[in-house]
Formats: structure tokens, sequence, C-alpha cells
């Protein structure tokens, strides 16, 4: 799980998106960024959350096989207290659900830490940050959505750079533990400008399974981001 980071949010984690990588060949794209990955990202869509289709618990069992990073689940689903234990016992050590559609958010986040997983809250980048008001002492993470969710490859919108500034300003009022996860769009170009606006935990698809060698990206990105 990543609760072993939980003391020092600040600590940049690289969380590379599987969803970028060649679907035919999962269990490679995972152990090719081995060395240099902090945190496996999975991103689950249901086609109705998101106009898009990814895998099911079966597909993230496999993928546990292949690595001993964590595994980052987030659930882009209109249904996600239907999954939860389902991908908790496939392998998933974080579980992210989007505050749009859980109508019993803080129960929902019971159900995900009652199962041993690390619980997080999505939301998407026309959600304003008072939907996380009554849950942040709740999670481990918040993860802002920099693009619209559903398909990689996206241009990041530059206002999410004050959201995250903002989001981080909130929850250091609050004295609470808690990492911001940024997903969309981040690359060399801006790395620098979202960890210094209170980002920790950048996911990155593109930036990284589409460079020839997925592992040596990440280290120019950690490099970048510094």
């Amino acid at each position: 799980m990543i609760d072993r980071y939980n003391k020092n949010s600040s600590e940049i984690l690289l969380c590379p998106s599987i969803l970028s990588a060649d679907f035919a060949a999962l269990g490679e794209a995972v152990e090719r960024v081995a060395d240099t990955a902090d945190i496996i990202h999975v991103d689950v869509m249901d086609g109705h959350f998101v106009p898009n289709l990814t895998l099911g618990p079966p597909v993230l069992a496999a993928i546990r096989k292949r690595t001993s990073l964590p595994l980052d689940v987030h659930l882009m689903v209109t249904n996600p207290t239907d999954l939860i234990e389902a991908f908790a016992q496939a392998g998933a050590d974080t579980l992210v659900v989007h505050a749009e559609v859980c109508t019993h958010l803080n129960r929902t986040i019971q159900q995900i830490r009652a199962l041993g997983v690390t619980p997080g809250v999505a939301i998407n980048p026309g959600t304003p940050l008072e939907a996380l008001d009554e849950i942040l002492p709740y999670i481990d993470m918040v993860l802002l959505m920099t693009v619209n969710p559903g398909f990689g490859g996206q241009k990041y919108i530059p206002t999410m750079t004050d959201k995250i500034r903002r989001l981080r300003r909130k929850i250091d009022d609050l004295g609470l533990p808690i990492h911001i996860q940024i997903d969309g769009g981040v690359g060399l170009d801006n790395i620098r400008e979202n960890v210094a606006a209170g980002a920790n935990m950048i996911v990155v698809g593109s930036a990284c399974y589409a460079r020839p060698d997925p592992a040596a990206a990440l280290v120019e990105l950690r490099s970048a981001a510094r």
C-alpha cells in the first residue's frame, strides 16, 4: 500500500499509467519500469462514466503477479461499490473512486479501508474543490484529473495548475498528510510547475510509454520535476 509514504507527502512519486502501454503486453510493460517507477497506475473504465472500456479484476490479478510495485487502481466507473471488493482481492493497493458518482462517499471510503486498501477520491476538471471538503479527513490521497477522463494522450488543461495550488493550500491548512495525484497531459514541459504547485503523485502515460525506453523516460521526468 502507499501508506508508507504518508509521513512525507512532498516526496515525488512517479506513477506510469498502463493505459498508454501495449495492452497485448501489459506484464512486460510493468516489468520495464520496475526499477524507476514508484507506483503502477491502472485505469478502469466502464464505457458509461467515461466512453472507453479497459480492464477488469482478472487482468489486474495477472498484472499483480508481474510486479511488486504498488498497484493504484482508478475506478472511472458509474457504480464503484460493485467493483471494490473484486479489485481489492485482485491485488489493488489503492482504490480511487470519483466523488461525482458516489452518493454515499464516506461509506464507500470506509468499505475500501475495511478491505485493507488505501482509499482515494478523484474529481474531474469541472468539479469544484468544495466537493472534497467533508471527505478529506478520511482519505490518503486526492486525484485531480488534469484532462477530461476517458482517453490517453490528451493535452493538459492549464487552469488545473492553480487548482493544484489551491488544494495543496487547503490540505496544508488542515494539517493532513494527503497526497495530491494528478493525471493527464503531464510531461517534461510541465511536470516541474505542477510539483511546485503541490502535486506529488504524478501519473504519466504517453510521457512514459510512448517513449522507446519507458524506464529512461521516468528518470528524465524525475529529474525535470526537481
